[in-house]
């Protein structure tokens, strides 16, 4: 049993490389790509995987890889359903990368020793939707930043390598609500698990602290985009401005009360 070691992470960042390699070829799903984003999404995994053997891994470093594998892992099956999605392959590895070094940077300060995890099946069943919730809200603030850097580059006339590869507006929009949708579905069942893992745990509904009142709010802000995008059709980079603020919030739910935690205040 290992902890999520600087080795580790760092393993897991050589396997994302290739897929911000090939991403500048973005919008051909051919064996390249799938290749690239397998392989992208094996090593966060498989990390995570040797740093839990089979318990919990309550470490900043170990929560930040989840929401890597998480976010690759629903990017893998929107670009499936929807070809338009793989243009946003620079954008979603660039943060892939950046999420990954700032977990390595900090991976010295893993607990040494993963925790049981108790709870039943409630828990593994919030667990996992929360995580694939955070996910589907990191796509959809990509995308939201995709629509910004397309609006900016056509106000300003000036078209870039990049937004040549990005998803139109038009398109990104649609990506952006699509994944907004996921992420306030499975945030509204993360919190029904919760609360089920709660009554069973205290005979509770709710425990109110940061991290719940965080996740709230989070949800909150997606349901509040989207029914305003479908009231009065918000778009574009006011919209996108919105989506940053719930993926910030949703962020600071768990892997910021994690890095407040465990590396500011050092404790295990």
């Amino acid at each position: 049993m290992v902890p999520m070691s600087t080795s580790l992470s760092v393993a897991a960042i050589a396997t994302l490389v290739p897929a911000l390699v090939a991403s500048r070829h973005a919008g051909a799903r051919d064996w390249r790509f799938w290749t690239t984003l397998a392989l992208a999404l094996a090593g966060p995994a498989i990390a995570l995987v040797l740093a839990f053997d089979g318990r919990w891994q309550s470490g900043f470093a170990s929560a930040m890889w989840l929401g890597v594998v998480a976010s690759l892992g629903v990017f893998a099956v929107l670009v499936a359903t929807d070809p338009a999605a793989a243009r946003l392959s620079p954008l979603v590895f660039v943060h892939a990368l950046g999420i990954g070094l700032l977990a390595t940077g900090f991976a010295w300060r893993e607990p040494a020793t993963p925790h049981a995890l108790g709870g039943g099946t409630w828990l593994f069943v919030h667990i996992v939707v929360a995580i694939l919730g955070y996910g589907a809200l990191t796509v959809a603030a990509v995308a939201a930043l995709g629509v910004w850097i397309q609006e900016a580059a056509l106000k300003a006339r000036r078209p870039t390598a990049l937004t040549r590869v990005l998803p139109p507006v038009v398109a990104g929009e649609g990506l952006q609500i699509r994944m907004l949708t996921a992420a306030a579905l499975l945030l509204i069942v993360a919190l029904a698990t919760g609360m089920a893992v709660e009554w069973q745990a205290s005979g509770q509904l709710l425990r109110v602290d940061h991290k719940t009142l965080l996740v709230a709010a989070s949800l909150a802000a997606v349901l509040v985009i989207l029914a305003v995008h479908r009231t009065t059709g918000l778009s574009g980079r006011r919209a996108g401005r919105f989506v940053l603020v719930g993926y910030l919030l949703a962020t600071l739910a768990y892997p910021g009360v994690k890095f407040v935690g465990q590396v500011l205040l050092g404790r295990v």
